[in-house]
């Protein structure tokens, strides 16, 4: 029932941010998301928090032109951790490589979401479905997952990281996306061509499981089952974005290289 009722709240809201915000109340909405993401990274890995989101903060609102920039910066910030340390060098370093890879894993997925919002192709404001779909691509997928995987599961996919996951589900969120995406996308977006929608959707579900799987090896070797609390029924909110952190990137870049067809 709480997995309900905070779908039931956060379904609405989130359709609202992505669809029909403002830019300021959008880029305001996706600092905020970060930032609690990156909270809960930080807590489960032990860096330093306010380090990484004015970090990665800088990274949401630089001009696309400047993004890989400032990730090097960010990295490089990163890397002075050790200097600071009182508990010995070989720990600071640690401390330094997690900051360094929570910024570009979190800002950095949720930069490209951004940089999805502001597409214009093929007409404007287009870039508001392309986010859209992004995410629900992935919702879709996990409803099959669920489902199949529950009833119908019994191939560990990952026994080391996920021991839940089975390869039935695997399969069923991979299907599950497909037909998703095919009927979403050339209504949401005129002119999408199956094949496309088809592709999309299923290169996007894999990015998304193989981001899922990251985010259990994470908290696997971080000795916690969720990343918090934030999300009755969920988790913490890095558990509710963990796929999505992985197939914006790939999203945006099929996107690019896809334009012309």
């Amino acid at each position: 029932m709480k997995r309900i009722l905070t779908a039931a709240v956060l379904v609405p809201v989130t359709l609202y941010v992505v669809l029909w915000a403002p830019s300021a109340a959008f880029l305001a909405a996706v600092a905020l998301v970060a930032s609690l993401c990156f909270v809960e990274y930080a807590r489960m890995t032990g860096t330093f928090a306010p380090l990484g989101i004015v970090a990665g903060l800088l990274v949401i609102v630089a001009p696309p032109a400047e993004t890989t920039i400032v990730l090097f910066l960010s990295v490089l910030a990163a890397m002075t951790a050790p200097l600071f340390a009182d508990d010995g060098l070989e720990a600071g370093f640690r401390r330094a490589a997690y900051l360094a890879l929570g910024i570009l894993y979190v800002f950095g997925g949720w930069k490209t979401a951004v940089l999805v919002h502001n597409l214009d192709r093929p007409h404007p404001g287009a870039g508001h479905q392309w986010l859209m779909f992004g995410l629900l691509v992935n919702w879709a997928g996990d409803t099959g997952a669920y489902y199949v995987g529950r009833t119908f599961g019994k191939n560990k996919l990952a026994p080391m990281v996920s021991p839940g996951k089975t390869r039935e589900g695997a399969g069923a969120s991979l299907v599950s996306a497909m037909f998703f995406g095919m009927l979403y996308l050339p209504w949401s977006i005129p002119g999408v061509p199956l094949w496309k929608a088809a592709l999309l959707s299923v290169l996007a579900n894999i990015a998304g499981q193989v981001g899922d799987l990251a985010e259990s090896a994470i908290k696997r070797v971080c000795g916690v089952k969720d990343s918090g609390n934030l999300l009755p029924g969920h988790g913490g909110m890095l558990d509710r974005v963990d796929s999505t952190l992985f197939s914006m990137p790939v999203l945006y870049t099929l996107l690019g290289v896809l334009e012309k067809y």
